[in-house]
Protein backbone atom coordinates (compact mmCIF):
# COMPACT_ATOMS: atom_id res chain seq x y z
CA UNK A 1 0.00 0.00 0.00
CA UNK A 2 1.27 3.22 -1.09
CA UNK A 3 1.35 6.30 1.29
CA UNK A 4 0.85 8.82 -0.92
CA UNK A 5 -2.33 10.74 0.46
CA UNK A 6 -2.73 8.92 3.23
CA UNK A 7 -0.94 11.17 5.73
CA UNK A 8 1.68 8.77 6.98
CA UNK A 9 4.50 11.10 6.59
CA UNK A 10 6.93 10.37 9.06
CA UNK A 11 9.69 8.00 7.37
CA UNK A 12 12.18 5.60 9.53
CA UNK A 13 15.02 8.24 9.56
CA UNK A 14 12.61 11.19 11.26
CA UNK A 15 11.56 8.94 14.02
CA UNK A 16 14.55 7.97 15.06
CA UNK A 17 15.89 11.59 14.72
CA UNK A 18 12.78 12.82 16.77
CA UNK A 19 12.75 9.64 19.47
CA UNK A 20 16.29 8.37 19.62
CA UNK A 21 14.55 5.27 18.78
CA UNK A 22 17.59 1.98 17.25
CA UNK A 23 16.44 0.89 13.89
CA UNK A 24 15.85 -2.74 15.20
CA UNK A 25 13.41 -1.64 18.08
CA UNK A 26 11.40 0.08 15.33
CA UNK A 27 12.14 -3.51 13.14
CA UNK A 28 11.39 -5.38 15.55
CA UNK A 29 7.72 -3.85 16.54
CA UNK A 30 6.88 -4.18 12.99
CA UNK A 31 7.95 -7.92 12.91
CA UNK A 32 5.18 -8.06 15.85
CA UNK A 33 2.78 -6.17 14.59
CA UNK A 34 2.21 -3.99 17.42
CA UNK A 35 2.79 -0.56 14.25
CA UNK A 36 1.62 -0.81 10.68
CA UNK A 37 3.88 1.67 8.50
CA UNK A 38 3.24 1.85 4.90
CA UNK A 39 4.91 2.31 2.10
CA UNK A 40 6.39 5.24 0.59
CA UNK A 41 6.95 6.33 -2.97
CA UNK A 42 10.31 4.42 -2.88
CA UNK A 43 9.51 1.63 -0.10
CA UNK A 44 10.39 3.59 2.31
CA UNK A 45 8.17 2.82 6.08
CA UNK A 46 5.89 6.12 6.51
CA UNK A 47 4.40 5.82 9.91
CA UNK A 48 1.26 7.40 11.12
CA UNK A 49 0.62 10.25 14.42
CA UNK A 50 -1.10 6.71 16.08
CA UNK A 51 2.37 4.81 15.22
CA UNK A 52 4.67 7.77 16.87
CA UNK A 53 3.09 7.56 20.00
CA UNK A 54 3.45 4.01 19.85
CA UNK A 55 7.08 3.95 19.39
CA UNK A 56 7.43 6.82 21.13
CA UNK A 57 6.31 4.06 24.39
CA UNK A 58 8.50 1.93 23.58
CA UNK A 59 11.42 4.63 23.79
CA UNK A 60 10.16 5.15 26.96
CA UNK A 61 10.33 1.47 27.86
CA UNK A 62 14.05 1.17 26.72
CA UNK A 63 14.68 4.50 28.26
CA UNK A 64 14.21 2.49 31.74
CA UNK A 65 16.34 -0.29 31.23
CA UNK A 66 13.97 -2.92 29.71
CA UNK A 67 15.79 -4.89 27.31
CA UNK A 68 14.49 -4.98 23.68
CA UNK A 69 13.32 -8.33 23.29
CA UNK A 70 11.12 -7.88 26.48
CA UNK A 71 9.96 -4.93 25.44
CA UNK A 72 9.14 -6.31 22.32
CA UNK A 73 7.34 -9.61 23.78
CA UNK A 74 5.36 -7.50 26.07
CA UNK A 75 4.08 -5.54 23.54
CA UNK A 76 3.18 -8.05 21.24
CA UNK A 77 1.39 -10.21 23.82
CA UNK A 78 -0.50 -7.21 25.51
CA UNK A 79 -1.81 -6.35 21.66
CA UNK A 80 -3.18 -10.01 21.46
CA UNK A 81 -4.94 -9.63 25.11
CA UNK A 82 -6.64 -6.70 24.26
CA UNK A 83 -10.07 -6.05 22.55
CA UNK A 84 -9.51 -4.85 19.07
CA UNK A 85 -11.98 -1.66 19.30
CA UNK A 86 -9.64 -0.17 22.46
CA UNK A 87 -7.17 2.44 21.33
CA UNK A 88 -3.90 1.49 22.47
CA UNK A 89 -2.61 5.12 23.13
CA UNK A 90 -5.17 5.40 25.64
CA UNK A 91 -3.22 3.04 27.37
CA UNK A 92 -0.70 4.05 30.27
CA UNK A 93 2.92 1.55 29.13
CA UNK A 94 5.12 1.97 31.94
CA UNK A 95 8.03 -0.48 33.72
CA UNK A 96 8.05 -1.66 37.25
CA UNK A 97 11.26 -3.26 38.40
CA UNK A 98 11.99 -5.68 35.03
CA UNK A 99 8.39 -5.61 34.36
CA UNK A 100 6.82 -4.19 31.43
CA UNK A 101 2.86 -2.98 32.87
CA UNK A 102 -0.22 -1.76 31.26
CA UNK A 103 -2.13 0.42 33.40
CA UNK A 104 -6.58 -0.05 33.05
CA UNK A 105 -9.31 0.96 35.27
CA UNK A 106 -8.44 -2.43 37.12
CA UNK A 107 -4.95 -1.01 37.96
CA UNK A 108 -1.75 -1.79 36.55
CA UNK A 109 -1.96 -5.36 34.54
CA UNK A 110 1.42 -6.97 33.30
CA UNK A 111 1.44 -6.92 29.87
CA UNK A 112 3.17 -10.52 29.32
CA UNK A 113 1.21 -12.32 31.86
CA UNK A 114 -2.05 -10.71 32.75
CA UNK A 115 -1.10 -11.07 36.50
CA UNK A 116 -2.11 -8.08 38.29
CA UNK A 117 0.81 -5.71 39.42
CA UNK A 118 0.41 -4.28 43.57
CA UNK A 119 2.90 -1.82 44.93
CA UNK A 120 4.18 -4.27 47.33
CA UNK A 121 6.80 -6.72 47.76
CA UNK A 122 6.51 -10.87 48.78
CA UNK A 123 9.58 -12.10 50.42
CA UNK A 124 10.07 -14.74 52.53
CA UNK A 125 11.07 -14.73 56.16
CA UNK A 126 11.19 -17.51 58.57
CA UNK A 127 9.88 -20.05 56.19
CA UNK A 128 6.67 -17.78 55.87
CA UNK A 129 5.06 -15.35 53.67
CA UNK A 130 5.69 -12.21 54.29
CA UNK A 131 4.28 -8.55 52.46
CA UNK A 132 6.84 -5.94 52.98
CA UNK A 133 6.17 -2.35 51.97
CA UNK A 134 7.67 -1.34 49.00
CA UNK A 135 10.35 1.36 49.81
CA UNK A 136 10.46 4.56 48.46
CA UNK A 137 12.68 4.83 45.03
CA UNK A 138 14.26 8.34 43.70
CA UNK A 139 11.59 9.77 41.35
CA UNK A 140 12.50 11.57 38.33
CA UNK A 141 11.66 15.42 37.48
CA UNK A 142 8.60 15.61 36.10
CA UNK A 143 8.36 16.75 32.85
CA UNK A 144 6.45 19.91 33.10
CA UNK A 145 3.91 20.13 29.54
CA UNK A 146 4.16 23.89 29.39
CA UNK A 147 7.56 24.04 29.57
CA UNK A 148 7.96 21.88 26.54
CA UNK A 149 5.32 23.97 24.80
CA UNK A 150 7.63 26.95 25.43
CA UNK A 151 10.11 25.27 23.87
CA UNK A 152 8.71 23.62 20.98
CA UNK A 153 7.42 27.72 20.36
CA UNK A 154 10.58 28.92 20.66
CA UNK A 155 12.41 26.07 18.30
CA UNK A 156 9.47 26.44 15.57
CA UNK A 157 11.07 29.04 13.13
CA UNK A 158 14.89 27.45 13.96
CA UNK A 159 13.93 23.65 14.20
CA UNK A 160 10.94 22.67 13.11
CA UNK A 161 11.64 19.04 13.68
CA UNK A 162 12.45 19.57 17.00
CA UNK A 163 9.41 21.84 17.62
CA UNK A 164 7.41 19.06 16.64
CA UNK A 165 8.61 16.67 18.54
CA UNK A 166 8.51 18.45 21.91
CA UNK A 167 5.25 19.78 20.94
CA UNK A 168 3.74 15.87 20.70
CA UNK A 169 5.82 15.15 23.83
CA UNK A 170 4.04 17.95 25.41
CA UNK A 171 0.90 16.29 24.04
CA UNK A 172 0.75 13.08 25.35
CA UNK A 173 1.35 14.83 28.77
CA UNK A 174 -0.91 17.00 28.72
CA UNK A 175 -3.56 15.92 25.93
CA UNK A 176 -5.96 18.82 27.05
CA UNK A 177 -3.26 21.25 26.23
CA UNK A 178 -5.05 23.41 23.93
CA UNK A 179 -2.31 25.68 22.51
CA UNK A 180 -0.08 23.11 21.86
CA UNK A 181 -2.99 21.67 19.01
CA UNK A 182 -2.99 24.79 17.67
CA UNK A 183 0.42 25.65 17.18
CA UNK A 184 1.48 21.67 15.91
CA UNK A 185 -2.24 22.33 13.50
CA UNK A 186 -0.56 25.68 11.87
CA UNK A 187 3.17 24.05 11.20
CA UNK A 188 1.10 20.58 9.47
CA UNK A 189 -1.28 23.21 7.51
CA UNK A 190 1.78 25.54 6.46
CA UNK A 191 3.36 22.25 5.07
CA UNK A 192 0.52 20.48 3.26
CA UNK A 193 -0.16 17.73 5.78
CA UNK A 194 -3.98 17.75 5.80
CA UNK A 195 -4.48 14.26 6.75
CA UNK A 196 -2.38 14.49 9.74
CA UNK A 197 -4.12 17.92 10.65
CA UNK A 198 -7.44 15.82 10.64
CA UNK A 199 -6.38 13.63 12.73
CA UNK A 200 -4.90 15.87 14.99
CA UNK A 201 -7.95 17.85 14.83
CA UNK A 202 -10.10 14.60 15.73
CA UNK A 203 -7.89 13.87 18.60
CA UNK A 204 -7.52 17.61 20.30
CA UNK A 205 -11.56 17.67 19.84
CA UNK A 206 -11.99 14.54 22.22
CA UNK A 207 -9.96 17.21 25.05
CA UNK A 208 -10.98 21.09 23.96
CA UNK A 209 -14.70 20.27 21.95
CA UNK A 210 -15.51 23.74 23.14
CA UNK A 211 -12.20 25.31 21.10
CA UNK A 212 -13.88 27.22 17.89
CA UNK A 213 -10.30 27.07 16.57
CA UNK A 214 -9.73 23.72 16.76
CA UNK A 215 -13.02 23.40 14.93
CA UNK A 216 -11.91 25.93 12.25
CA UNK A 217 -8.51 23.83 11.75
CA UNK A 218 -10.06 20.80 11.38
CA UNK A 219 -12.71 22.63 8.49
CA UNK A 220 -9.31 23.91 7.38
CA UNK A 221 -8.39 20.11 6.63
CA UNK A 222 -11.42 18.85 5.21
CA UNK A 223 -11.63 21.90 3.02
CA UNK A 224 -8.04 20.94 1.32
CA UNK A 225 -9.36 17.45 1.22
CA UNK A 226 -12.02 18.26 -0.76
CA UNK A 227 -14.68 16.94 1.57
CA UNK A 228 -16.45 19.79 1.44
CA UNK A 229 -19.45 19.51 3.39
CA UNK A 230 -18.27 18.30 6.32
CA UNK A 231 -15.81 21.47 6.39
CA UNK A 232 -19.09 24.01 6.54
CA UNK A 233 -19.88 22.18 8.70
CA UNK A 234 -17.09 22.57 11.06
CA UNK A 235 -16.69 26.29 10.06
CA UNK A 236 -20.74 26.35 11.11
CA UNK A 237 -19.42 24.82 14.30
CA UNK A 238 -16.69 26.98 14.80
CA UNK A 239 -19.27 30.22 14.32
CA UNK A 240 -21.67 28.76 16.67
CA UNK A 241 -18.57 28.66 19.30
CA UNK A 242 -17.15 31.92 18.23
CA UNK A 243 -19.16 34.29 15.85
CA UNK A 244 -16.40 36.52 15.76
CA UNK A 245 -14.04 34.12 13.53
CA UNK A 246 -13.89 36.12 10.48
CA UNK A 247 -11.79 33.50 8.53
CA UNK A 248 -14.67 30.93 8.98
CA UNK A 249 -17.09 33.25 7.25
CA UNK A 250 -15.00 33.80 4.31
CA UNK A 251 -14.29 30.09 3.83
CA UNK A 252 -17.83 29.21 4.16
CA UNK A 253 -18.25 32.13 1.54
CA UNK A 254 -16.13 30.24 -0.87
CA UNK A 255 -17.99 27.01 -0.04
CA UNK A 256 -21.22 28.37 -0.76
CA UNK A 257 -19.92 30.25 -4.19
CA UNK A 258 -18.52 26.78 -5.40
CA UNK A 259 -21.87 25.21 -4.66
CA UNK A 260 -23.06 28.29 -6.56
CA UNK A 261 -25.05 29.37 -3.71
CA UNK A 262 -24.92 33.14 -4.39
CA UNK A 263 -26.89 33.95 -1.57
CA UNK A 264 -25.08 31.77 0.99
CA UNK A 265 -21.78 33.48 -0.06
CA UNK A 266 -23.02 36.67 -0.15
CA UNK A 267 -24.09 36.54 3.06
CA UNK A 268 -20.72 35.35 5.18
CA UNK A 269 -18.61 37.82 2.77
CA UNK A 270 -20.84 40.46 4.36
CA UNK A 271 -19.81 39.00 7.70
CA UNK A 272 -16.39 38.79 7.05
CA UNK A 273 -16.67 42.25 5.57
CA UNK A 274 -17.98 43.77 8.67
CA UNK A 275 -16.13 41.73 11.04
CA UNK A 276 -12.42 42.66 9.33
CA UNK A 277 -13.89 46.28 9.62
Amino acid sequence: MSAAGDGSTFTLRRVQEMLGLQRRIVAGLIDAGFVHPTRGPRNEWRFTFQDLMLLRTAHALQQQKIPPRRILLSLARLKASLPAELPLTGLRITAIGAEVAVRDRSGRLQADTGQLLLDFDVAPVAGNVTILERAASPKAEPVDPHELFASALALEDTDPAAAEAAYLQALALAPDLEDAYLNLGSMWAAEGRYVELLRLSDAALEHCEGSALLHFNRGVALDHLERLEQAAASYERSLELDPTLADAHYNLAQLHEQAGDERGALRHYNAYRRLER
